[in-house]
C-alpha cells in the first residue's frame, strides 16, 4: 500500500515563501511522475508542477518562475518551494505519484496553504 504524506503548508503573507514536502511509504517499484496539484475553494483541482522519471519538469503558467519542484530519488520524496506567494495561490495542495507499469495514481491527503496579510 503506497501512502503519501504532505507537510509544510500553513499561512504566509503575500510575497512570502513556503516549502512543501511529500514523503512516500510503501513499495514503489517504478515512478513515472511525482507532482503537486492544488484545489482552491469552488474550483477544480489543477496541476501545479510535475517532475518525470527522466528529469523533465512541467509547471503551470501561473506558478512558473515562482515555484520550484525537486525530488529526492533515493527517498521517493518530492518538494515544492513556493516563493513570491500570491493570494491566488491559496488552496489545498495535493501530492501525486504515478507509478509504472500500471499508471496508478496515488494522492496525499492534502495540505492547506493560505496566503493572506
Amino acid at each position: 500500500q503506497v501512502q503519501l504524506v504532505e507537510s509544510g503548508g500553513g499561512l504566509a503573507q503575500p510575497g512570502g515563501s513556503l516549502r512543501l514536502s511529500c514523503a512516500t511509504s510503501g513499495v514503489i517499484t517504478s515512478v513515472y511522475s511525482m507532482g503537486w496539484y492544488r484545489q482552491a475553494p469552488g474550483k477544480q483541482r489543477e496541476m501545479v508542477a510535475r517532475i518525470f522519471s527522466r528529469g523533465d519538469i512541467e509547471y503551470s503558467n501561473s506558478v512558473k518562475g515562482r515555484f520550484t519542484i525537486s525530488r529526492d530519488n533515493a527517498e521517493n520524496t518530492v518538494f515544492l518551494q513556493m516563493n513570491t506567494l500570491k493570494r491566488g495561490d491559496t488552496a489545498v495542495y495535493y501530492c501525486n505519484v504515478v507509478t509504472l507499469p500500471t499508471g496508478t495514481n496515488y494522492w496525499g491527503q492534502g495540505t492547506r496553504v493560505t496566503v493572506s496579510s
